[in-house]
Parts: structure tokens; C-alpha cells; sequence
């Protein structure tokens, strides 16, 4: 089942769990801040995409966008590192001084909707870690923490609007609108 025009942006979002921090960034990033919006949940994304001024050649290209996540594969038994972040990785770690050092993923208590990722350096593996291996990086996630970020994927989006490292993450069931805590 594809998303179509006449489907609500609450529709979309029960339909699709596994992608829907994906498909929130994508509404996102054209200006539809549909998530964390009550009134929109009811709203197709069509009627959502002409009130915000758009026209049919944008509603047809947000849906190929859209239905383009669908087709991408969530690999739930790990972490994934996009090659783009296991290169910025490198290139922090190089100008840091920290060459050879671990990305230490996990999550902790905080932020408006629960937990709040935390990505650092650490060149200190605990017995309770856990080690995934992706383009040259080896990202360290402490057991506690795994089963809420099992299936998470760490991109790097370098933009005019934002640049740093984002997460989606299947597991999480909400997360605050500036998309930096979520909730399992």
C-alpha cells in the first residue's frame, strides 16, 4: 500500500509506524509541520498542502519522497551508520584529536517527550556494551539502552536550515516537534 493524496496525516502515521520520524522529517522539510499539530491529524495531506499554499507538482513530489522511505529497508537487529555520518564521524574525530576513538550512542531521561539521544567519543569499551561495526566506525550502545535503539539509523544532514546528526528511530512512539526527545 503506497501513501496517497487522500490519505490523512494520522493515517499515514498509524499506517506507517516504523517510518514516521522519517516521514515527519520529510513534511518537515517542505514546511508542513503537521507533527505535534492536532488539527492536521484529520486533514488529508492534500487539502494540509494546498492550505500551506502548494501546488499538484508539489503534492506529487512529496509523495514519491514518501512512498521512496517506504521502499527503504529498517534492519531492526541493529544500528545503522550512514556513510555520510560515518565520515563526518571521522572528520570530527580527526580535527578533535580523538582518531581511533568509539561513537558512543545511548539515550537518557530528558528533553519534553522522555529520552534524549547522546552521541560522543569514548575510547573505553564496557563489558555491558554492545559493538556494531558500520564504514569504519564502531558504534558502542550500552545494553540498557539497546532495546529502545535497536533499528535506529545515525545520518548526517548538512543544510541551510539545519546540519548535525539525526536519528530515526522505529522503536520511538512520539517526540517532542523539534525532534530532539522521543518516547518509547
Amino acid at each position: 500500500m503506497a501513501i496517497t493524496r487522500e490519505m490523512t496525516v494520522g493515517e499515514v502515521f498509524e499506517t506507517y509506524p516504523m517510518h514516521a520520524q522519517k516521514i515527519a522529517n520529510e513534511l518537515q522539510k517542505i514546511g508542513l509541520n503537521c507533527v505535534g499539530c492536532g488539527a492536521s491529524t484529520h486533514e488529508t495531506l492534500e487539502a494540509g498542502m494546498y492550505l500551506h499554499g502548494m501546488d499538484d507538482g508539489a503534492i506529487e513530489s512529496l509523495l514519491v519522497s514518501l512512498n521512496t522511505i517506504l521502499s527503504t529497508k529498517i534492519d531492526g537487529s541493529t544500528i545503522t551508520l550512514t556513510e555520510r555520518a560515518a565520515k563526518k564521524f571521522i572528520a570530527i574525530c580527526k580535527v578533535e584529536g580523538k582518531e581511533g576513538s568509539f561513537l558512543k550512542f545511548f539515550d537518557k531521561l530528558g528533553g519534553c517527550s522522555g529520552y534524549e539521544y547522546v552521541l560522543d567519543f569514548t575510547f573505553d569499551k564496557k563489558e555491558t556494551d554492545t559493538i556494531f561495526h558500520q564504514h569504519g566506525v564502531d558504534i558502542l550502545v550500552d545494553k540498557s539502552s539497546l532495546s529502545r535503539l535497536i533499528g535506529c539509523e545515525i545520518d548526517y544532514l548538512d543544510g541551510l536550515n539545519a546540519s548535525g546528526f539525526k536519528i530515526s528511530n522505529p522503536n520511538a512512539k512520539s517526540s517532542c516537534s523539534c525532534g530532539n526527545s522521543q518516547s518509547y
